[in-house]
């Protein structure tokens, strides 16, 4: 049997390393910019255009304000979100578990369906084989001896090479800029779904709590290391909201030039457009690379959820990941939808679990000083979170008739 996820257990706060660092620095951006992200771009910039730069700033914008407290309040508190949950109310982390390992599970079908998409624009694998090679290696991963710091050195190159071959194409494809901008802050069209869609795909669900609980999991917490924590925070929101801006401009560019991009896999038609060849094959790596860091994120992340509750869940993390991962794969092998289908209404659902945990933690935040260890948390902070809270109760409550019509 493998040893337990190592860097899961606490370690003194000394010795936490700077790959440790990073890695929950990228767990949290990979995750958040993952086969979902990118498939929910294509197919919204194909629909709005220039239009959707106003979904993206948004995005961006509820993500900082998201970020910045979760990390704060669950990197500060030393406890993940279930258990803050359970404090605040018995019973109510449970409630909090079920919601999140649900929506991990929906995304990491989808998450195993762009491997797939992956593979298929990188070697021309059969969807199915792609999907479960990807599940294997994905395994593979968490059953090694050091299974966390394999996690933590994976994310971060893959998590690099994604922005630079990205960055690659956005600049290949000539988008127009200047409109894009414009349309940031005045778009020809606001579509809610789209905007529930993006934000679910990016800091809904799992995602919320991927780079915080890993922080809490290699020790970094207390008041004391609020400085490490925000640090962190933001450097993976700068990673975040560059890759975000530089994927949908690398669309753009290919839309606006008046390309038809097809149903099946519209991103690899459109990096193809924009490089030929080239661009087919490095559209492969970067969704491969989304998606293989976004199985192993919403893995960890949702397991995190379900063995704080037992020393014997604890005890068995490495396996209960690998159960998830199983899961996550018979259901791909198993539904009829298409990938690309699965990834969107992924993003939805979870952007509708968004509002639960994040509004217990501005709870915590805003009455619960004693579970901060009597720290005075910064008003500013808690009134951008109280707002943005009410933003996503608003967009989710938007996006229903939406979500209803993917589902059918």
């Amino acid at each position: 049997m493998a040893e337990q996820l190592d860097s899961t257990v606490e370690k003194p706060r000394s010795g936490v390393t700077k790959g440790t660092l990073l890695g929950a620095i990228f767990l949290m951006a990979t995750s958040a910019i993952g086969p979902g992200f990118i498939t929910q771009t294509t197919a919204f910039t194909v629909q709005l255009g220039a239009a959707f730069a106003f979904a993206i700033l948004l995005s961006i914008l509820i993500d900082i304000a998201v970020q910045l407290n979760v990390w704060r309040v669950i990197g500060v508190s030393g406890m993940r979100a279930q258990e803050l949950g359970n404090r605040v109310l018995p019973g109510l982390g449970f409630v909090m578990a079920a919601l999140v390992v649900f929506g991990g599970l929906v995304f990491n079908i989808g998450n195993i369906a762009g491997t797939s998409l992956g593979l298929d624009a990188l070697f021309g694998v059969d969807v199915k084989i792609g999907g479960a090679i990807s599940a294997v290696i994905a395994i593979a991963i968490f059953l090694s001896k050091k299974a966390g710091v394999a996690m933590d050195r994976i994310v971060v190159v893959l998590g690099v090479l994604m922005i630079a071959l990205t960055i690659y194409v956005a600049i290949a494809s000539g988008p127009p800029v200047g409109e894009a901008m414009r349309q940031s802050v005045i778009p020809d069209e606001v579509d809610f779904l789209a905007i529930t869609t993006l934000i679910g795909g990016t800091v809904g669900g799992y995602i919320t709590y991927a780079g915080a609980h890993r922080l809490v999991d290699a020790g970094v917490k207390g008041p004391e290391q609020v400085v490490q924590v925000s640090r962190s925070s933001v450097v993976s929101l700068l990673v975040t909201g560059v890759m975000r801006i530089v994927l949908f401009l690398a669309i753009l560019g290919v839309v606006a030039a008046g390309v038809t991009l097809g149903d099946g896999n519209p991103t690899a038609a459109a990096f193809q457009h924009a490089a030929g060849e080239v661009g087919l094959r490095l559209f492969g790596m970067i969704l491969w690379g989304a998606a293989i860091t976004s199985v192993i994120g919403a893995s960890y992340t949702s397991v995190s959820f379900i063995a704080s509750f037992s020393p014997v869940l604890e005890r068995r993390r490495n396996w209960l990941v690998v159960a998830f991962i199983a899961i996550s794969l018979t259901a791909f092998l198993m539904m009829e939808q298409a990938p690309t289908t699965l990834l969107i209404l992924a993003g939805a659902l979870n952007g509708l679990i968004l509002p639960v945990g994040f509004g217990v933690l501005m709870w915590v935040a805003a009455r619960r000083r004693d579970l901060l260890g009597g720290y005075n948390y910064p008003k500013w902070l808690m009134g951008i979170g109280v707002v943005t809270w009410l933003l996503t109760l608003y967009l989710g409550w938007k996006a229903l008739s939406g979500i209803t019509a993917l589902w059918s």
